[in-house]
């Protein structure tokens, strides 16, 4: 049986950083396994003034979206706040919680907001 991945990392395929993508898409997919989560490419994240953007996004927990990532220099920060955005109970973190390679690359927090009635 298959675990649930805890989380997804989203990476952007669009606008001219576009290219770098499947880079990207590939180095996290080395580590889905041992870091719990899901990589999936989507065609825009509204991240165009910042390319490359990546989000991060879980049931019941806060999303992050952060811009001017570079697939190689990037890499590990992405790894290490994925695994601390894994262990965070509701998926907030402030600036200076976070890796110092995403620091000053947060382009957005959407908290959680549950029990939406219709």
């Amino acid at each position: 049986m298959t675990e649930t991945p805890a989380y997804a990392i989203v990476v952007c395929s669009r606008c001219h950083a576009g290219a770098a993508a499947p880079d990207l898409v590939a180095r996290l997919a080395h580590h889905t396994a041992a870091g719990g989560f899901r990589v999936d490419a989507v065609a825009c994240l509204a991240g165009c003034g910042r390319p490359l953007a990546v989000a991060f996004t879980a049931p019941a927990k806060a999303s992050f979206l952060f811009g001017d990532i570079d697939p190689a220099r990037d890499l590990e920060a992405l790894l290490a706040f994925g695994r601390q955005y894994r262990d965070l109970a509701d998926g907030w973190c402030n600036e200076g919680q976070r890796p110092a390679g995403l620091r000053g690359k947060t382009l957005a927090h959407i908290p959680h907001i549950g029990g939406l009635a219709r």
